[in-house]
């Protein structure tokens, strides 16, 4: 058996190895916390189905939130997870509450004229703003990405997409 990676046993776990940018030593240590509880057998794991079990048991399985990080851990096909997957897991859904609106507040500094969508002369706008020379092909590329009725516009749910994707599309 090889040793554990990060040795947990008495004062040997420390929030700072799990730092990740935005997150605070509070909600770092609330996370490790809740996933302890979970962690019945005290192996550093913990199995999904305990976890299913336990939201079960909770009754939250109408939180949207839950039900997310439920059916993220089935497409990991029930592989336990640590505490540094779990983390993972928990603050991705985090970060989830707020991304629409702040998404949102951006996508309405773009659609200066409020017509729903930004246009290719929202785009050079912001280029002349930020002092861009960006050729117009370079812009209509840019909203050829992110537009998904290929109307010329970006909604704010294209935007969205774009803004919250892992991968850009090129």
């Amino acid at each position: 058996q090889p040793p554990m990676a990060f040795p947990e046993g008495k004062g040997g776990w420390s929030w700072k190895r799990y730092e990740r940018p935005g997150l605070m030593q509070e909600e770092i240590e609330e996370i490790k916390e809740a996933f302890d509880l979970f962690d019945v057998d005290g192996t550093q794991r913990i199995n999904p189905r305990d976890l299913r079990a336990c939201v079960n048991s909770l009754n939250l399985r109408r939180n949207q939130v839950v039900h997310h990080i439920l059916s993220d851990l089935e497409r990991q096909g029930a592989k336990p997870l640590d505490f540094s997957g779990f983390l993972d897991l928990m603050t991705a859904k985090m970060g989830e509450r707020d991304t629409r609106e702040d998404v949102s507040k951006v996508f309405r500094l773009f659609d200066d004229d409020r017509s729903g969508t930004i246009s290719l002369r929202n785009l050079q706008r912001i280029a002349r703003e930020l002092g861009e020379q960006l050729p117009v092909e370079a812009l209509e590329e840019m909203i050829a990405r992110a537009d998904s009725d290929a109307d010329g516009e970006v909604t704010l749910e294209d935007f969205y997409v774009l803004m919250t994707q892992k991968t850009f599309p090129y």
